[in-house]
């Protein structure tokens, strides 16, 4: 499944293989996520018909983790998990900042209201909102 020796396909675009090795579930959103600059090659922005080679470093954000991984292995198809796992590698520091980064969203405190607001804490809400417009 992983093409890695087949002189044919030396290369693969970016929003293909984003798509094959499972970062994105559709092809679309993969092309989608390149256009939009959440992923970059070798520090670079580029488009999604740039070609993906063996060896090259990949920068892609998704959602509040930045993972930076390099290719190992080229695929046009969509592959298993465990076969689409061998198609790149994940760098130790990026693990360990993205792990990091995980640690200090959760120690920070939930801001989220232990109920909703009744009728009377609504209309409080709305005075207090346009009073800070005026």
């Amino acid at each position: 499944m992983t093409e890695k020796n087949n002189p044919e396909t030396s290369s693969v675009r970016i929003d293909k293989w984003l798509w094959a090795a499972r970062f994105f579930k559709s092809r679309s959103i993969a092309h989608d996520a390149v256009t939009g600059g959440k992923a970059h090659l070798a520090g670079q922005r580029v488009k999604a018909s740039r070609a993906v080679r063996v060896g090259d470093t990949l920068q892609i954000r998704q959602g509040y983790d930045e993972k930076t991984i390099i290719v190992t292995g080229l695929s046009e198809k969509r592959v298993s998990a465990t076969l689409a796992a061998l198609l790149y590698e994940e760098t130790s520091e990026s693990i360990s900042k993205r792990e990091s980064e995980r640690q200090q969203r959760q120690s920070l405190p939930n801001h989220s209201p232990s109920k909703r607001p009744n009728k009377k804490e609504r209309r409080q809400i709305k005075g207090f909102r346009q009073n800070n417009q005026d």
